[in-house]
């Protein structure tokens, strides 16, 4: 998709990313001037459409003159900024998020809706994990099939927020929200009650396409089965900002 055109009150700044000389708008993040310009950058809670929650830390970016690592989705461009998104830092980083993702919860691709069609499991293939090097947790979490349409397995979520933030930002129903704090957060739907006794969902079925692994499915699903579509979001997301 090309990048909209620049208004007239916009700065443009000039940076380097990965060697390449490139121009972009000042209010644009790292991650946006990537995608724009094909450079590959991993990430699981950023979604074009929708607000930045820069959670999973795997867009971390290296830049000149820093000692920390920046994420990417949360970071502006600025002028005469060199930055690195495939070092050998970045990588054992990104290896080790991807890690403990599948140590946190049960990712049993196999058995999976989504194998196949998985944004973690792409990720995992992408950064080279063929075993995890850290203890698993071992919970188990029950899975939510009360709703007509859909359901949900905790032991798939990678708390990515996603779902909270399209019900919110552009469905506007305002039914997903986090509960709990750290490995015992959870999503949940009006104030943890089912699914299916929501009094506030639509039945979209957003929060579904965009779940990036086999959190979020349709009801009557098998393994492999669920593929998921989130070319409406930037679309959706443009017409909403212009009401």
């Amino acid at each position: 998709m090309p990048p909209p055109p620049t208004p007239a009150n916009v700065r443009v700044v000039t940076l380097t990313i990965d060697g390449q000389d490139l121009s972009a708008r000042a209010d644009e993040t790292i991650i946006e001037v990537c995608r724009e310009n094909q450079i590959p950058i991993p990430s699981l809670c950023y979604l074009d459409g929708l607000s930045i929650w820069g959670a999973c830390r795997l867009c971390l970016v290296e830049i000149a003159g820093q000692g920390r690592l920046f994420a990417a989705c949360a970071t502006q461009v600025a002028e005469g900024m060199q930055v690195l998104t495939n070092t050998e830092r970045l990588r054992r980083y990104r290896r080790t998020i991807v890690e403990l993702l599948f140590a946190e919860r049960s990712h049993i691709c196999s058995v999976c809706v989504s194998n196949g069609h998985c944004e973690l499991q792409h990720l995992a293939q992408t950064c080279g994990v063929d075993h995890v090097r850290v203890p698993y947790r071992q919970a188990r979490y029950q899975m939510d099939s009360s709703h007509e349409l859909f359901r949900l397995d905790h032991n798939r979520c990678i708390l990515c927020t996603r779902c909270v933030r399209v019900c919110d930002e552009i469905e506007g129903a305002h039914t997903w929200d986090l509960m709990g704090r750290g490995s015992d957060c959870l999503v949940i739907t009006d104030l943890a009650q089912p699914w299916g006794d929501s009094e506030t969902c639509t039945g979209c079925g957003k929060c579904v396409q965009v779940c990036p692994t086999g959190a979020l499915v349709k009801q009557g699903t098998s393994a492999g089965e669920m593929v998921k579509d989130q070319h409406f979001l930037p679309i959706l997301a443009r017409r909403r900002q212009a009401r």
